[in-house]
């Protein structure tokens, strides 16, 4: 698991890819709270418990399900 494991602008923006915000910005794949910048999104996130949001809960088991499912397909790959 990688409970520690800092959320990365690549991580917001791969999470989003599946979201289309209608309106310019960026939204927060968990409570779907739109932000004018990365930077915003990114420290919501970060403090998301303060406001009553597990945001950076979803985020550290997303990744960590990215993680989980590079390593299989690593580890599924024909060797050369």
């Amino acid at each position: 698991t990688s409970g520690g494991a800092s959320i990365t602008v690549r991580d917001i923006l791969a999470a989003s890819q599946w979201q289309p915000v209608p309106q310019r910005g960026y939204q927060c794949v968990s409570c779907c709270r739109v932000f004018p910048t990365l930077w915003s999104v990114m420290t919501h996130i970060q403090h998301s418990s303060q406001e009553g949001y597990s945001c950076k809960v979803y985020y550290r088991r997303l990744k960590a399900l990215w993680q989980k499912e590079h390593k299989e397909q690593e580890a599924a790959a024909p060797r050369v």
